[in-house]
C-alpha cells in the first residue's frame, strides 16, 4: 500500500444556492480500505459522483496514478479503471446477470455480440468472487440484495477497475452476507485493488480499513488518519462536532417504574418465529429488544402491532385487549409502528412530507370527500418543527429526505395520530452519526412526555444506551429481562449467543 493510486485536490463543487464540496481533499492508495465517513450532507456522495464522472468540479485537480485526468461522465471513469456501486445499485431488474454486467461494453467480434462469451465471462467473474451458484441467465430481479451487490461488484471487475467506491454496502445485508463481503474485499484488496468504502457503521471500519478521511459540511476534516490510530469518540467528535458522550441523552429521573402501564403483552407465540414472549410497557419507559437477526424481534414487534396474527397470547393497552391481527384497532388504541424497511414499508416517497405525516389521520383531514389542506399542511409543519425535520418544507416529496430525516417523518406521523405507544425498529439503520443524536434526544423526549417506546436495535449499545429495561430475545424466546443499568454488552452477547436463561 504505497504511492497514492487517486488524488483528489481541493475539489469544489457548488450547486444553486449550495457549495457541495469546499475544497475536498481525498487520497487513496492502491490495496486499501479507505474508509469515507460524514453525516448525511456532509458532501460524500457529492464527492463521489465527482469521483465517478457523474459530476464536474467547479475547481480542483483529479491525479490518477501520478497522472492529471478529466473525468467527463461514467463511462469515462470506469475505462480509467474507477466503478462505483451506489447504495442504490443502478441493474436494470429485467435483464440477465450476464447481460447486467456487461451493459454497454458487451464482448464483441466482428461487430456482433457474443452471448456465449459474455456467459462464460460472467460466470469466471462470479466463480472469483466465490459465487459460481448465481448463473449468468438469471434475471437480476430474482436475485437477494447480497446477490444483486455481487452482479454489481462482478460488473466493476469486467470493467478491470483498480478503484471500487462502495456505498454503505451492508445496508441490506445479513450477518454471514457481511462477512463474504469483507471476505472479498480482502482478496481485491490483496490483488491491487483500492477500495474507497462508505459506511455510518464504526465497527465496520474498525473491521476492514486501513485508513480514513472525514468530511463535514462539504470540507476534509482529517486526511488519511490511520484507523488502528484513531478513536472512536474522536472520528464522532469529527464527523458531529460532539463529544461522544453526549450521543446517548441523560435518562429522565424519576424513574419509568414509576409510570402507569400502557402495553402488556402476555404469552405472545407465532409458530415458527417467536414463542410464548411476555413484557410490559409503562408510560414514560423505553423497553429494548435485544437479540441477533432472526431472534424474532421485528416479527413480535408486527405482530403486537396487528401486522401478523399470533397463534396464541394477548395484547392489552391500558387494560384493554386488542383484536388479535388488526391494524387499525392496533392504531385506534394508540399503537404506532416504525418498520425497519421505512423506504418499502412506511413511506410514500413521491408523495410530500405533509401527506405522508398525515397518513394514518386521513378521515381527520377529510369533509364532504375532500381534503383540507391547509390543515394538513399547518398540523404537519408543526410535528416537523418539534422534530427539527429538515428542510421544514412540508410540500417537499419525502423520498429527497435523508434517512435521519425519514425516519422523523414516520415519528411525526404517530405524532399527529396522537399515539401513546411507539414501536421502533431499527430506527438508526442507514442513519449517520449526528442525525443518530438528534433520533436518541427524539426518543428520550417523547418518553418524558408520557410515550412507552419499544425499541428493536441490532446495535447493543444503542439498546443498553436509550433503554430503561432490555428484554433480551435469542431465537424467539425471551432468555432474559433486566434493568439497562445492570447490563454490559458482553452480558447481552453472551446471553444471545448461549441463551442462558436468568
Amino acid at each position: 500500500m504505497t504511492g497514492d493510486l487517486l488524488a483528489m485536490r481541493g475539489i469544489v463543487k457548488t450547486f444553486p444556492g449550495v457549495r457541495a464540496l469546499d475544497g475536498v481533499e481525498l487520497s487513496v492508495r492502491a490495496g486499501e480500505v479507505h474508509c469515507l465517513l460524514g453525516q448525511n450532507g456532509a458532501g460524500k456522495s457529492t464527492l463521489i459522483k465527482v469521483l465517478a464522472g457523474a459530476h464536474q468540479p467547479d475547481a480542483g485537480q483529479i491525479r490518477w496514478r501520478g497522472d492529471p485526468v478529466t473525468l467527463p461522465s461514467p463511462v469515462a471513469a470506469l475505462r480509467r479503471g474507477i466503478a462505483t456501486m451506489y447504495q442504490e445499485l443502478d441493474l436494470i431488474p429485467a435483464l440477465s446477470v450476464a447481460d447486467n454486467i456487461f451493459l454497454g461494453h458487451e464482448p464483441a467480434q466482428a461487430g456482433f455480440t457474443r452471448d456465449r462469451r459474455a456467459r462464460a465471462r460472467a460466470a469466471e467473474l462470479l466463480s472469483r468472487l466465490g459465487h459460481p451458484e448465481i448463473h449468468p441467465d438469471h434475471e437480476v430481479a430474482d436475485l437477494s440484495a447480497a446477490g444483486q451487490q455481487l452482479v454489481s461488484m462482478a460488473r466493476a471487475l469486467a470493467h478491470d477497475a483498480r478503484l471500487i467506491v462502495m456505498d454503505e454496502p451492508t445496508a441490506a445485508l445479513a450477518s454471514d452476507e457481511v462477512d463474504n463481503l469483507f471476505r472479498i474485499i480482502a482478496e481485491l484488496t490483496a490483488d491491487g485493488v483500492a477500495v474507497v468504502y462508505i459506511s455510518h457503521r464504526l465497527e465496520e471500519i474498525r473491521r476492514i480499513g486501513h485508513r480514513v478521511t472525514v468530511l463535514k459540511d462539504g470540507a476534509t476534516v482529517a486526511a488519511g488518519l490511520d484507523v488502528a490510530d484513531v478513536s472512536t469518540d474522536h472520528l464522532v467528535s469529527l464527523m458531529s462536532g460532539r463529544r461522544v458522550d453526549t450521543v446517548y441523552p441523560q435518562r429522565a429521573r424519576p424513574g419509568a417504574s414509576t409510570g402507569t402501564e400502557l402495553l402488556r403483552v402476555e404469552h405472545l407465540t407465532r409458530r415458527g418465529e417467536f414463542d410464548d414472549v411476555s413484557f410490559t410497557v409503562r408510560r414514560g419507559e423505553i423497553l429494548g429488544l435485544a437479540g441477533l437477526v432472526g431472534a424474532g424481534r421485528s416479527e413480535l414487534l408486527e405482530t403486537v402491532f396487528g401486522a401478523r396474527k399470533p397463534d396464541s397470547g394477548a395484547v392489552y393497552v391500558e387494560g384493554r385487549r386488542l383484536k388479535p391481527g388488526s391494524v387499525p384497532a392496533a392504531v385506534r388504541a394508540g399503537l404506532g409502528l416504525a418498520p425497519e424497511e421505512r423506504k418499502s414499508q412506511a413511506l410514500l416517497l413521491e408523495m410530500s412530507v405533509a401527506h405522508n405525516v398525515t397518513l394514518a389521520s386521513l378521515p381527520a383531514y377529510s369533509r364532504f370527500g375532500f381534503t383540507d389542506s391547509a390543515r394538513e399542511l399547518g398540523d404537519s409543519a408543526a410535528r416537523s418543527e418539534q422534530l427539527d425535520l429538515r428542510p421544514a418544507d412540508p410540500r417537499r416529496a419525502v423520498g429527497t429526505l435523508s434517512g435521519g430525516n425519514q425516519q422523523k417523518a414516520v415519528v411525526a406521523r404517530w405524532l399527529v395520530r396522537g399515539c401513546s405507544i411507539l414501536l421502533l425498529d431499527e430506527p438508526t439503520r442507514g442513519v449517520d452519526v449526528g442525525a443518530r443524536a438528534e433520533l436518541y434526544r427524539l426518543v428520550r423526549e417523547l418518553a418524558a412526555a408520557g410515550a412507552g417506546l419499544v425499541l428493536v436495535s441490532s446495535e447493543m449499545p444503542e439498546v443498553l444506551g436509550l433503554a430503561d429495561r432490555v428484554l433480551v430475545l435469542r431465537e424467539g424466546r425471551a432468555v432474559r429481562e433486566a434493568p439497562a443499568a445492570e447490563l454490559s454488552e458482553a452480558d447481552v452477547l453472551n446471553l444471545v449467543m448461549e441463551g442462558s436463561a436468568a
